[in-house]
């Protein structure tokens, strides 16, 4: 079985296996279910009890030049609406600089997502229009699959990175920190 198809089986059977057809009408230009949500539903899977990592909430990656804030509000309020006991972060990539001191332009969904923290958290599903699910993965779904907390390129030296590492060993100590080569 390939990485992909073990992903999505994980994922198919969980609260976003429910959450993303409900994504897919609204019409957000390029998202991916990313982040927190895909990487402790993974490790959850994976470690069970061991492991105290759970869904806080569920991050939405999108594109849209002309886009802005009120965009990211009414998905959310749609999505909250829906699913009442859950958190949803909606973000417009495109604009995620202009309100987020510090952080550099993205030039697309993928560019930002690329640009997360942690590779295993770097991960994002989505259905196309027929229902298909897509996954984008820059940096393998090795670590995801194997508990490992590795920073991404743009991170090996960011104090975040590390307290956002220790954070995840607290409550799921079966996984491996492994610094980037």
């Amino acid at each position: 079985m390939n990485s992909n198809t073990r992903l999505q089986m994980l994922l198919a059977d969980s609260l976003i296996g429910t959450v993303l057809p409900e994504i897919a009408p609204l019409n957000l230009p390029n998202w991916w279910l990313a982040g927190g949500a895909v990487r402790n539903t993974v490790w959850h899977s994976m470690f069970g009890q061991e492991c105290g990592l759970f869904i806080n909430d569920l991050d939405i990656a999108f594109f849209d030049d002309a886009g802005n804030r009120s965009q990211e509000l009414a998905a959310k309020a749609t999505l909250t609406a829906k699913f009442p006991d859950y958190l949803f972060d909606v973000k417009n990539q495109a604009s995620f600089a202009r309100w987020r001191a510090g952080r550099r332009t993205y030039s697309s969904t993928e560019d930002g997502i690329k640009d997360w923290l942690h590779t295993a958290t770097a991960v994002g599903v989505r259905l196309d229009t027929q229902g298909q699910w897509e996954f984008f993965a820059p940096y393998g779904l090795d670590d995801l699959f194997g508990g490992v907390i590795r920073p991404t390129p743009a991170h090996t030296y960011n104090p975040a990175a590390d307290k956002k590492a220790s954070g995840f060993l607290q409550k799921c100590p079966c996984l491996r920190l492994v610094f980037a080569e």
